[in-house]
């Protein structure tokens, strides 16, 4: 662990402000956890800072924990194929966890800040899943549900995206913006996401949210298995468009 020195606490102000002023128009991310659990947190970052010194920033102790550090309940892991660094933190307490973070980069000596939240410690969280890790194969389909607190009922309810904060909006109609994304509230405690047609590409990092609170959730899409029609035909479509 690092503590900044005075420069440092400039720039990441700096970073914060442009953060919270362009990016959510002057609002933050609210991360519920429950109590005792483990979250994992992805920070994505531009490809080209794949060699950048990343880091892990609590504003609680003004400390840093830097890329491919493990601790017993801290661990701060790169992923440069990826492009996202992971934060995860286990055996969770409000006393000891809720506060203020960032991501953030070495860039020129500054220091830039990708991503902000306030971590905040529950025994009932506002906003939860059923499984913050989910899987399905190619062409399939995959549910995940998120629970939201009475507070949170009349709140705007969104499934997005982490790595580039596209979003679905839940409304009271049980549509929503794509065919492959269906989303249905029960009006009461939670709400379903149904993806269909599952894409390769559709694998990474999303989040639940109910108003300014959220809860992450991975979805990892692996390929069809062999011998099934639709393995088949995504064959034969990958053959023919290598043809032209």
């Amino acid at each position: 662990m690092v503590t900044y020195d005075k420069t440092e606490i400039f720039y990441i102000s700096i970073g914060i402000w442009l953060f919270l002023g362009q990016v959510n128009s002057g609002s933050y991310n609210i991360l519920t956890v429950k109590t005792g659990g483990s979250v994992t947190i992805p920070c994505y970052y531009d490809r080209k800072y794949k060699h950048q010194k990343k880091y892990w920033h609590s504003e609680i102790d003004m400390s840093n924990t830097y890329t491919n550090t493990t601790e017993e309940n801290l661990s701060v892991i790169d992923r440069p194929d990826q492009s996202l660094f992971t934060v995860t933190i286990r055996n969770l307490r409000s006393t000891k966890h809720d506060g203020h973070y960032y991501c953030a980069m070495k860039i020129e000596g500054k220091t830039i800040v990708t991503y902000g939240l306030y971590l905040q410690v529950q025994s009932e969280p506002d906003v939860s899943v059923v499984s913050s890790s989910v899987s399905g194969h190619e062409g399939g389909d995959i549910s995940v549900q998120c629970f939201y607190s009475s507070g949170y009922q009349d709140k705007l309810e969104e499934w997005c995206r982490y790595k580039d904060q596209s979003c679905y909006t839940v409304g009271r109609t049980n549509t929503s913006q794509n065919s492959s994304v269906q989303i249905s509230d029960d009006g009461r405690s939670s709400f379903t996401v149904l993806r269909t047609g599952l894409r390769l590409t559709d694998s990474g990092w999303y989040y639940c949210s109910a108003g300014e609170a959220l809860n992450p959730v991975h979805l990892t899409v692996t390929e069809a298995e062999q011998g099934t029609f639709f393995s088949i035909i995504h064959k034969y479509f990958r053959f023919c468009l290598s043809q032209n």
